[in-house]
C-alpha cells in the first residue's frame, strides 16, 4: 500500500517509483526506479533501474525483500583526483537478481490520535500559531541584524577610505586620483565599479524580497488568530442581519430576503479578502484586517434587529422593486379615454 503506481514513494532509505503492480497482493513490479540515500552525503548518487521487481515480507518482520530482476545499477563516484572524477564519473554494472532489505518499522510508528502539525497555517492551533510566530519573528530580527552588519563591513565609508589606502601608495591619494590613472586603468575602474554596483543592487533587491516574504508570513500567522475568534463572531452577526430582513422586507416571500441576505454576506466576504491581502502586504495592522468585515456590518446588524423587534420598516424595499418593474412593464397603444 505504501507503494504507488506511477509516482516516487518514500519507503525507508529508498524513494521507489513503478509502473505497474500486479498479483493478489500487488507484489509484482513492472519497470522498477530507485533512488537510494547514501547516509555520508546528502542527495540521490545511487540509481537502481530493473525491468521486473517481487515484493516478498512476512507479518512477523518489520523488513521487507525487494527481489529486482534483470536490471542497472549506478552509482555516482567522487573521487579525491579531478582528473579521476572526469574520467570515472560514475560506476555502472548490470545484474541478474538483486536483493534489497528495506526497514518499514518507521511506518508502523503512527499515533491515529495525534494531530499532526503541518506547514499550512490554517492547519494550526491557537498556541501552535503563536508559537510560530515567535519563531519567524525572531528569525527575521536575526537576519535583518546580520544583513545590517554584514552591510555596514562591507559599505562603510571608512572601510571604504582604507581598502584604497591599501590599493594606492600613502601619498598618492588625491581628491580626484582617476584623473591621474591610465586611460585603462580609468575605464577598467569604472567598469568593476558599475558591476559591483548592479551586484550590490541585486543583492539588495534579493533582500529586500526575502525581508518581505518573511514579514507576509508573520502576518498570515498573525490574521489566523485573529481569523479563530472572528468567524463566530461574525456568524452571529450575520445571523442577526439575515433573520431581520425576513420581518422587514414585507414583499417578496423567501426570494427577495435571501437574495438581500446573499449580497450582503458576498460584500462582506469581499471586504474580508481586500482587507487580510492589503494587511498581509502592510497597508493595515494584521489585527483590523482580520475584523475589518465584521466591525463594518456590525452596525448594521445592530440596525435591522432593532428595526424588526420595533415593527419598523428599514426601507420600502418591495415598493421600490414595483415601481422599477412598472417602468419596463409594455404600455397600451391605443389606451381608451373614461367618459
Amino acid at each position: 500500500m505504501a507503494i504507488g503506481v506511477g509516482n516516487f514513494n518514500q519507503l525507508g532509505d529508498i524513494n521507489i517509483k513503478v509502473d505497474q503492480k500486479t498479483g493478489d497482493r500487488g507484489q509484482f513490479l513492472d519497470n522498477v526506479l530507485i533512488h537510494k540515500k547514501n547516509p555520508k552525503r546528502n542527495g540521490n548518487y545511487t540509481v537502481i533501474k530493473s525491468r521486473k521487481g517481487e515484493l516478498k515480507s512476512s507479518l512477523k518482520s518489520n523488513i521487507i525483500q525487494l527481489v529486482l530482476t534483470d536490471g542497472n545499477y549506478y552509482d555516482d563516484l567522487f573521487p579525491e583526483n579531478a582528473q579521476k572524477r572526469r574520467s570515472s564519473p560514475f560506476v555502472r554494472s548490470y545484474f541478474d537478481t538483486y536483493t534489497l532489505n528495506v526497514d518499514v518499522s518507521g511506518l508502523n510508528n503512527v499515533d491515529l490520535n495525534k494531530a499532526d502539525v503541518t506547514d499550512n497555517h490554517r492547519m494550526l492551533k491557537i498556541h501552535e500559531l503563536q508559537t510560530s510566530i515567535d519563531s519567524f519573528t525572531s528569525k527575521f530580527n536575526e537576519n535583518l541584524s546580520f544583513y545590517h552588519e554584514a552591510q555596514h563591513r562591507k559599505w562603510a565609508p571608512e572601510l571604504m577610505k582604507s581598502r584604497i589606502s591599501d590599493t594606492i601608495k600613502a601619498g598618492e591619494i588625491t581628491d580626484n586620483f582617476i584623473s591621474e590613472l591610465t586611460i585603462y586603468d580609468q575605464r577598467r575602474t569604472i567598469e568593476n565599479t558599475i558591476n559591483k554596483l548592479k551586484q550590490q543592487r541585486s543583492s539588495l533587491e534579493n533582500r529586500l524580497f526575502q525581508l518581505s516574504e518573511e514579514s507576509k508570513r508573520i502576518a498570515k500567522h498573525e490574521i489566523e488568530i485573529q481569523k479563530k475568534f472572528v468567524l463566530g463572531a461574525a456568524c452571529i452577526i450575520l445571523f442577526f442581519i439575515g433573520a431581520p430582513l425576513g420581518a422587514i422586507i414585507r414583499k417578496g416571500g423567501m426570494g427577495l430576503p435571501l437574495v438581500i441576505a446573499t449580497l450582503f454576506f458576498l460584500t462582506y466576504h469581499f471586504i474580508n479578502i481586500f482587507a487580510e491581502k492589503s494587511a498581509v502586504e502592510g497597508a493595515f495592522p494584521t489585527w483590523l484586517g482580520a475584523w475589518m468585515g465584521t466591525l463594518i456590518i456590525f452596525p448594521l446588524g445592530i440596525l435591522l434587529t432593532y428595526r424588526a423587534t420595533t415593527d419598523q420598516g428599514f426601507f420600502d424595499l418591495g415598493g421600490a422593486v414595483e415601481s422599477l418593474f412598472s417602468k419596463f412593464k409594455k404600455k397600451p397603444k391605443n389606451p381608451t379615454r373614461a367618459v
